[in-house]
């Protein structure tokens, strides 16, 4: 099932949450750096062992001193116009996540609105291809739980028209 917050990802009490994360994981701004600030500093410890993350791709870490037993970091792509298969690349990123969830038997994830902020991603057709790509892979997992946790108004209202069709 699909629900959708106007919600602080870092409060999530499910299994795990989506840091949209640099590809460093190192930590940055927006959700990350409240992600990254909420968790303590054992979460950068253990950031520093993985190795960095390529765009599109995802890692999980626990959750160290969030409500969430475990991050699931993934980074977005850059908006350039797209034209450099960035809707490609943000689909996979969701992919991704929700495949490191079905490995680890995780039942409820929460999505921040990945590469919206500083990525400068389009938020409708970010909505849009986040959506489509989490229906399509609870097909194959129809027990999970997945939460859209919308930090922002404009977001939330855009998630809530979508997924009322």
């Amino acid at each position: 099932m699909i629900h959708l917050e106007l919600s602080d990802i870092t409060k999530f009490t499910g299994d795990a949450i989506v840091n949209a994360a640099n590809r460093s994981l190192l930590g940055g701004g927006g959700v990350d750096g409240a992600i990254h600030r909420a968790a303590g500093s054992g979460l950068l410890e253990e950031c520093r062992t993985l190795g960095g993350c390529a765009t599109g791709d995802a890692k999980l870490t626990s959750g160290h001193g969030l409500p969430a037993k475990y991050v699931i970091h993934t980074v977005g792509p850059v908006w350039q116009g797209g034209g450099h298969d960035e809707a490609e690349l943000l689909a996979s990123c969701y992919r991704r996540c929700m495949e490191i969830a079905s490995e680890h038997e995780i039942a409820s994830i929460a999505f921040p609105n990945i590469s919206t902020g500083i990525y400068r991603f389009p938020k409708e057709l970010a909505a849009e291809i986040a959506i489509a790509t989490i229906r399509k892979a609870m097909l194959d997992m129809p027990a999970i739980e997945v939460y859209f946790s919308c930090f922002d108004e404009e977001n939330y209202r855009i998630y809530r028209d979508l997924l009322k069709n």
